[in-house]
């Protein structure tokens, strides 16, 4: 056995022999991917179906413990909101430029459903593709491949923006803000779409719109140049719209291996994001323009070119302050060809594992939802009843918005000498939305343990934003209960504690008492 496997056969015993602690911060996202119909909605379903399945996989996702939905809400340069610039998208009804009927908007729909489940929502768009087939693919007439063909290259058999042309830029730069400006989204979220991955054999059939740019770089640096302005412009029209909205990229998982740049990671991939798809992606944090990562770690621990432990140590040393939600490719498990590892039920857990020793990963990503219907591997038991047990709140991004809200006001009594009732309402002092209360409880035998906010006492999430009634039996078998609860705003910053409510038995009888 070489030194690399050794290690790795050592790193997971030891994770092996003892289960972390859950973190009280983490991110746990799901892909629900919209093209070609992969995850959703269901091929030509009504409107009530698609609700329907919908809200199944939102449930679904809570009851495993997530609290984020990634929803691909602009597969190629089409639309499931109304849009005043792209058609209605053909997997919606079948026929692209066709409204759903009964009319709905499945974006608002999709925002409305997650947040009053305590869920964010990322709009995911693709920021280049503009036909996903040229030969099988509905267009509308008012596509805008149609009205402004000289933007579009074809490649393979799909249509792309020009990246190099500026009036693509602007045009997918306003269709990103119209989203900004008019729904409620937690997030713009991209994935690894930029230049499309090479075809072999085949030139990406820019060198025209080289030539006539007149730019003196290279054409790879012109390229990246093409990639780095956009994403500059998105991010200054994002945050020009709604500060509090985050950018975040889902890439491969390689920016660069290091036999071709000594920062690069210890690999060997085919392509890479800056040499393939010239998407500089630590240069975007640098400067940043983005507020999180998701690298697409669908590798398995051990792959022999792209292992999952090495990517993701290079991925923690290269946050450069953001986020990083590292994404799993749980889909390998339905491959009835696929490698051996992903038939292993340790392989997800053992990567939860290895991303929790890392303080600067923030959390998890799964592609994508279909995936988790038929329990791969057991893993949705896995989650549910042990790594996602306890509920986490979201990481907050305090580059954002640093402010706490005020703590709820909590008005407390004890009813019939068995139950305790919390009338839980915000402080007239807020001005942060708040997302929802966080519910910590601890009961014991003893009175002699420090309580507070940790996550060990973390006992329920509850979105009601106007304010709520907890009521609670008390079980004589303990000598007392504790209670606090906090409010988190909008950018996941949690107010400090409310006043500790502390109930003993001291004479058979509960009391408050007042420490």
């Amino acid at each position: 056995m070489n030194f690399n496997k050794l290690l790795i056969t050592y790193c997971i015993l030891l994770l092996s022999l003892s289960l972390q602690a859950q973190p009280k911060y983490e991110f746990r996202g799901v892909w629900i991917a919209t093209v070609d119909n992969i995850d959703w909605p269901p091929r030509n379903s009504t409107t009530e179906a698609q609700k329907a399945d919908f809200i199944r996989q939102l449930e679904l996702h809570k009851k495993l413990g997530m609290n984020a939905i990634i929803a691909q809400v602009r597969p190629a340069a089409d639309a499931f909101y109304p849009s005043p610039y792209e058609p209605w998208s053909q997997w919606l009804t079948g026929t692209q430029g066709q409204p759903p009927t009964p009319y709905y908007d499945p974006l608002q729909f999709m925002v409305e459903e997650c947040h009053k489940r305590g869920m964010e929502l990322h709009a995911w768009l693709n920021p280049y593709r503009a036909n996903f087939n040229v030969n099988t693919a509905s267009i509308a007439p008012g596509h805008i491949t149609r009205i402004h063909p000289e933007w579009f290259l074809t490649y393979g058999d799909k249509k792309y923006f020009n990246p190099g042309n500026r009036e693509a830029q602007q045009f997918v730069v306003k269709v990103v803000r119209d989203i900004v400006k008019r729904y409620q989204i937690d997030a713009i979220h991209m994935d690894d779409y930029f230049y499309p991955y090479r075809i072999p054999g085949k030139e990406f059939p820019d060198e025209s719109a080289y030539q006539n740019s007149g730019s003196t770089l290279k054409k790879d640096d012109w390229r990246r140049s093409n990639v780095d302005s956009i994403i500059q412009a998105l991010s200054i029209a994002i945050k020009q719209e709604k500060k509090s909205v985050r950018f975040g990229i889902s890439p491969f998982s390689v920016w660069r291996n290091k036999k071709d740049d000594p920062e690069g990671s210890d690999t060997k991939a085919g392509q890479t994001n800056y040499d393939d798809l010239y998407a500089d992606i630590l240069l975007w944090l640098k400067k940043g323009w983005i507020d999180y990562v998701t690298p697409q770690l669908y590798l398995e621990i051990g792959h022999d070119k792209v292992p999952y432990e090495k990517i993701l140590d290079w991925w923690s040393k290269h946050s450069y302050g953001k986020h990083i939600y590292i994404g799993h490719g749980i889909y390998r498990a339905n491959d009835p060809n696929g490698a051996a590892a992903w038939k292993d039920p340790n392989q997800i857990p053992n990567q939860l594992r290895l991303l929790r020793r890392y303080p600067n990963i923030q959390g998890s990503i799964y592609f994508s939802s279909k995936s988790f219907n038929n329990n791969p591997q057991g893993w949705n038991d896995s989650l549910q009843y042990n790594y996602y047990k306890t509920p986490a709140l979201l990481p907050p991004m305090r580059w954002i918005d640093n402010e706490k809200p005020w703590p709820p006001i909590v008005e407390r009594k004890i009813v019939d000498d068995s139950m305790i009732q919390l009338n839980v309402r915000p402080d007239p002092r807020n001005h942060r939305e708040i997302k929802y209360y966080v519910v910590y409880q601890y009961a014991t035998d003893s009175n002699n343990e420090t309580f507070g906010n940790q996550p060990k006492y973390l006992s329920r999430i509850i979105v009601k934003p106007e304010g709520f009634q907890l009521k609670e039996a008390l079980s004589s078998a303990h000598f007392s209960y504790r209670y606090v609860i906090t409010a988190v705003s909008k950018n996941n910053q949690e107010s400090e504690l409310s006043e500790i409510a502390i109930l003993v038995q001291p004479d058979g009888k509960w009391q408050f008492y007042q420490p």
